[in-house]
């Protein structure tokens, strides 16, 4: 029998320094790299804005399409001083599919949302920590007594 080499799910995890004084998008930044959405010193991090975008949007209950996001991302960039790169509409829409694949977004027909219009933390509680985390440490765990088989 072959198994598939291609993870189901894949998740990184990594523990930053305590948050003590951040902006909004600093704080962003850090839950993308603490969930490996982001790598450590990429400057390609349009994810992160993505993510507050989505944020705002949550606040306001509106779902965005991925060209409305990516309008709404270059605008803050633009604002804010940042290069204006990694916004093209194929990499908008691969970042979109990253964050859907952790469930933290959903999608209907051609519009996003951050889960059920729900806060980053109560997402990150209920569908990585209590759902995503537990059945990759399942699957190990059947891994390595399928080891002691051999």
């Amino acid at each position: 029998m072959t198994l598939k080499e291609a993870p189901l799910v894949e998740i990184t995890l990594r523990r930053y320094e305590k948050p003590y004084v951040l902006n909004q998008r600093e704080a962003v930044k850090k839950v993308c790299l603490s969930l490996g959405l982001l790598q450590p010193g990429d400057g390609r991090d349009s994810i992160v804005d993505i993510v507050l975008v989505l944020e705002k949007a949550r606040k306001e209950r509106k779902w965005v399409s991925s060209f409305e996001i990516r309008d709404l991302v270059e605008q803050s960039r633009k604002e804010h001083g940042y290069e204006i790169k990694g916004l093209a509409e194929s990499n908008i829409r691969r970042q979109l599919k990253r964050l859907r694949d952790v469930l933290l977004v959903d999608k209907k027909e051609n519009a996003y949302r951050l889960s059920e219009f729900a806060p980053l933390a109560e997402l990150f509680e209920s569908k990585i920590e209590k759902f995503l985390i537990p059945q990759c440490l399942e699957r190990i765990k059947e891994y390595l007594q399928a080891l002691e088989k051999v």
